[in-house]
């Protein structure tokens, strides 16, 4: 009975070995050497602070709404990539409209000020 669960037992073991192998290897070649800039704020620009009712700069919101809008953009355009044999000339003239719509957006934006960052 355990001869039919030998291969799941060995796929866990390699798997787990071939996850844990470059861990162990990183911490026996590693000197532990810390720095400043290894634990300097690298992410988002500014040093970590305690208070979570901190103002923020509203370009932040902006930019991670414009982030939000593109990457829904991207979302749409695959699939329709796809399927663009398909749907024909209907399925072209939608995505323009669509495309289109999303360009007056972005040139709003832009106009507005929100892409430039003092």
């Amino acid at each position: 009975m355990l001869n039919n669960y030998f291969s799941i037992f060995l796929f866990i073991v390699v798997s787990a070995s071939i996850g844990a192998l470059p861990i162990i290897v990183s911490r026996l070649i590693n000197k532990g050497e810390n720095n400043k800039a290894k634990k300097s704020a690298y992410e988002c620009g500014f040093e970590n602070f305690n208070d979570a009712r901190m103002k923020f700069d509203i370009r932040f919101y902006l930019v991670a709404i414009l982030f939000i809008i593109f990457d829904l953009e991207i979302a749409f355009l695959f699939p329709w990539a796809v399927v663009i044999e398909n749907l024909g000339l209907a399925g072209l003239i939608a995505m323009a409209i669509f495309l289109l719509v999303l360009v007056v957006g972005f040139i709003y934006e832009w106009k507005k000020g929100a892409l430039d960052w003092d």
